[in-house]
């Protein structure tokens, strides 16, 4: 090599996406999911925990690759799911979720002009609909998640709201993803009590005495919170319900880890 030169460096491939969703009976909302997606997806991986209800034959026929996988927690199944794809960056959503197109535009010119320095992850703003209403407030907006993000070295941590651990900074994203969340007040509430569960189990090794008093003095707070400080009154009467219900599941959890740290007594 001449004195002076130097070789360069061969260019980096371009970035490829997989979008990964996991899925429990998810068939009437799974396919505007995936619809989204299509412009920018290299791979669509679905990761099903036993449905029922035919959501891994639709998955299917809507050109997604299907594994199957027992559900263990969120954090588990989503690294799981990680580990069954070959694109160099993660898009992760779920089921009842949809990329905007917006989101959908940029993630695609991303891919065809990443920045020179690419961060590990992108945050993008989660826009949530909710009886009937976009939720603007209430603590629910922007909601910016983590979402798309490099493979490598990205894990996945808890067992219930788990959280990304990513080896770099993170940058955002425009556009949204577009959040239809609970059907109904009934389903908030059934997911609400799947959810405490969860968390109850990780708060059982507190004082009897500290749980008692969260579960009496955290509530009024929690309602505070989304209904007044986070202005969840400007969103109506879905914002009443989130400020109640978020309460209620403020108290649930503690209540909950109390249930676990009694020892069980024969009724009579």
């Amino acid at each position: 090599m001449t004195p002076g030169t130097e070789t360069p460096e061969a260019p980096l491939p371009p970035p490829t996406v997989a979008v990964v969703v996991i899925t429990l009976n998810e068939a009437d909302r799974l396919a505007p999911a995936l619809e989204s997606c299509r412009g920018f997806a290299d791979e669509l991986l679905v990761v099903d925990s036993g449905s029922r209800d035919g959501t891994p034959d639709l998955a299917r026929t809507l050109g997604a690759r299907v594994v199957v996988h027992p559900f263990s927690d969120f954090a588990d199944q989503k690294n799981f799911a990680m580990a069954q794809v070959s694109s160099s960056w993660i898009f992760n959503l779920d089921a009842d979720e949809r990329a905007s197109v917006d989101l959908a535009a940029a993630i695609g010119e991303f891919k065809r002009r990443p920045p020179p320095s690419l961060p590990a992850g992108f945050a993008i703003a989660r826009k949530s609909a909710y009886l009937g209403r976009w939720i603007e407030h209430s603590g629910w907006y922007p909601d910016r998640k983590v979402r798309l993000f490099r493979r490598e070295g990205a894990h996945w941590q808890g067992r219930v709201h788990e959280r990304l651990s990513l080896p770099g900074p993170v940058d955002r994203l425009p556009g949204e993803i577009l959040h239809h969340t609970y059907r109904d007040i009934a389903d908030h509430l059934r997911k609400i009590n799947t959810y405490t569960s969860f968390q109850a189990e990780g708060m059982a090794g507190r004082s009897t005495l500290r749980l008692l008093l969260s579960a009496l003095l955290l509530p009024p707070v929690t309602f505070f919170r989304h209904y007044c400080w986070k202005r969840g009154v400007l969103d109506g009467f879905p914002g009443l319900v989130i400020a109640v219900l978020s309460a209620w599941g403020t108290a649930l959890k503690n209540l909950k880890a109390i249930e676990r740290r009694r020892p069980p007594r024969p009724p009579g």
